[in-house]
């Protein structure tokens, strides 16, 4: 579960990135809208909050992280695709090298028993 969880982790960090470098976009006057990149930044920030805090549930073993984790590797899966088709390599090749990385820890055996058990740790 700890790898698992360290994907998200990364994922996290790097959807804070995204955002702070959206963030510095819009302060530079380089995005397209003000207020869209200043937007993009908020939601990117809340984001990584949030995947953070799965990647918490997901070193605790907790059964609820399994949907969200899920999910999060499917996004990025399908982001990856988008960027590397957009000839964005640098992050799309990271972005699906994480999520099938996530896909599978979260499938391993140990990590299915860990987050199928009866009851919450803790």
């Amino acid at each position: 579960m700890v790898c698992a969880a360290f994907v998200q982790a990364v994922q996290a960090a790097a959807i804070l990135l995204a955002a702070v470098l959206a963030a510095v976009a819009a302060i530079e006057g380089k995005a397209y809208q003000t207020s869209s990149g200043i937007a993009i930044s908020l939601i990117g920030a809340g984001t990584a909050v949030a995947l953070g805090l799965v990647a918490v549930g997901l070193a605790r073993a907790r059964r609820w992280s399994r949907t969200p984790a899920l999910l999060t590797q499917f996004f990025t899966g399908i982001v990856g695709i988008y960027l590397v088709q957009g000839a964005r390599y640098s992050w799309g090749v990271p972005a699906l090298v994480l999520a099938v990385s996530g896909l599978v820890l979260l499938f391993v055996p140990p990590s299915m028993r860990a987050l199928a058990e009866h009851g919450e740790r803790g």
